[in-house]
């Protein structure tokens, strides 16, 4: 699940969260806009009750307050503010002339008549729709009405204002607090759905791990299956496969085995009966036996080879365990030396104890001390090393021969595929197994094999494996072996060796 940039559970908790807020923010946008358009509708309706309670005043012919009869548009506009209050967020101002002249008692959020630019525009408008003007109280929707009585020949007209950003205030209020009960909604919901999602993949990691432990080990893990619900059925599925693996794994066991004892034992067979020969070495039939036990060694080598191939595919093929580099590289160095007469050299070891199967990885650096002999004459060098370097176990071994072509460099390492040999006049050996077990051994580390151009000239064949739990890193030890395969250690930590 997670090493790998983003884990099931996240993705599950993250989709969730993005439909809640999608669930939260599609109604609160939407309602905030339906409020607007309301209150839009209710200050329209506002203004023109406003205009038809003008209207509705014009027709009184005296001043209800004072009894005398209007004269001027100007003296009824003052009559009709004085008796009329304006609602919240609004206001009333009158303009005679192109200049402003009385406005309704009380506050306003903003005092319109006193901004020149304004005044001049209400005079200029010439119908009573109503319209949109921008003011440093916000949004305001105004509407003027014309007002002319008999006799009286001035521009009178009254101004009607409501402040729609005020009003809209409270509505807005209320937005942000369904906004910040929906997001404290959010984090509450996102924890839930964090641990609900955990609780419902259990299973699922519980499969994976059983899955992780199967690759190292054995084929007898099983789930445990609880209840009879999607994840039931998946486990109750999964240890199905496992019957299956293992029944097959059990049957691959029983043939490899019953085909190393048909193959080995004719081979044992024709091997004790020419050794009970008693032949002159000298003669004509000495010779064909020195070649029949030749080659009956060979078939015996590749039987084992070609068994080991085959199980490299098993869960059993390593046996992993505390290594230390040190022992491994110098041991090996010590056996190489019975392969033939080359100048044996450990350049480099990690001083270091790692987590593989220390069988195994010996074979390989063997196999390629076999292939470097074969590549090379007497009096070659022949140098095995190891190196702890930015996390991984990089193993090598390096002669000084022809080298790799670079187009073979990657076919060497497949099954039955023969590389020439270094010596002139020696045929090559084997039959291409050496180096595919080399690989098989490395990819079942979790590694890789690969052949690249020795510095000084020739080849030199490289495992990288991945350093599984290292105590210690960076100090390494130089070599030279006698004949015996022994020397004394020199610690020396190498420039540039190891991180």
């Amino acid at each position: 699940m997670l090493g790998r940039s983003v884990t099931a559970r996240s993705r599950i908790v993250g989709w969730m969260l993005l439909l809640l807020s999608a669930a939260l923010a599609v109604p609160t946008f939407g309602i905030t806009i339906i409020w607007q358009t309301e209150l839009d509708r209710q200050i329209d309706a506002q203004l023109v009750s406003e205009a038809d309670e003008l209207r509705s005043f014009a027709r009184t012919p005296r001043d209800p307050h004072t009894g005398e009869r209007f004269t001027t548009g100007a003296s009824l506009l003052t009559a009709f503010m004085r008796l009329h209050s304006p609602g919240h967020n609004a206001a009333f101002f009158s303009i005679v002339d192109g200049r402003a002249d009385r406005r309704n008692p009380g506050y306003a959020p903003v005092y319109l008549d006193e901004d020149p630019e304004v005044v001049a525009l209400m005079a200029r408008t010439t119908d009573t729709h109503v319209r949109w003007l921008d003011s440093s109280a916000g949004k305001v929707r105004y509407g003027v009405v014309p007002v002319q009585l008999a006799g009286d020949h001035t521009d009178t007209r009254l101004v009607l204002v409501v402040f729609r950003d005020r009003e809209l205030q409270q509505e807005r209020h209320m937005a942000r607090l369904l906004l910040a009960s929906g997001s404290f909604a959010m984090v509450v919901a996102g924890l839930a759905s964090w641990l609900v999602a955990g609780r419902v993949l259990a299973p699922i990691r519980l499969v994976r791990q059983t899955a992780e432990r199967i690759s190292e080990t054995d084929l007898t893990q099983r789930l445990p299956v609880r209840g009879n619900d999607d994840v039931a059925e998946l486990a109750e599925t999964f240890n199905h496969m496992l019957d299956r693996l293992s029944g097959a794994f059990i049957a691959q066991r029983q043939f490899l085995d019953e085909v190393a004892h048909e193959l080995r034992t004719p081979i044992t067979v024709l091997r004790g009966h020419l050794e009970l020969m008693d032949e002159d070495p000298d003669s004509q039939r000495g010779q064909t036996q020195a070649l029949l036990f030749d080659e009956l060694d060979r078939m015996r080598r590749i039987v084992d080879d070609l068994l080991l191939l085959a199980r490299a595919e098993r869960p059993d093929f390593l046996s992993l365990g505390q290594t230390s580099l040190t022992d491994l590289v110098v041991d090996t160095a010590a056996k190489a030396q019975a392969l033939g007469p080359r100048r044996w050299t450990v350049a480099e070891v990690a001083d270091v104890s790692v987590h593989l199967d220390e069988q195994r990885v010996t074979q390989a650096l063997m196999q390629l001390a076999v292939n470097a002999v074969g590549h090379t004459g007497e009096g070659d060098a022949i140098e095995i090393g190891s190196r702890l370097w930015r996390g991984r176990v990089v193993l090598w071994v390096t002669d000084t021969g022809p080298g790799v072509a670079p187009d073979d460099r990657e076919r060497i390492f497949q099954c039955f595929y023969q590389g020439g040999s270094a010596v002139p006049g020696r045929a090559a050996s084997g039959i291409g197994l050496g180096l595919a077990l080399v690989r098989e051994i490395a990819q079942a580390h979790d590694g890789v094999a690969h052949v690249e151009e020795a510095p000084g000239g020739g080849a030199r064949f490289v495992i990288d494996l991945p350093a599984r739990h290292p105590t210690t890193e960076g100090t390494f030890c130089e070599q030279d072996l006698d004949s015996r395969g022994r020397g004394k250690n020199r610690r020396v930590r190498r420039k540039g060796a190891a991180p």
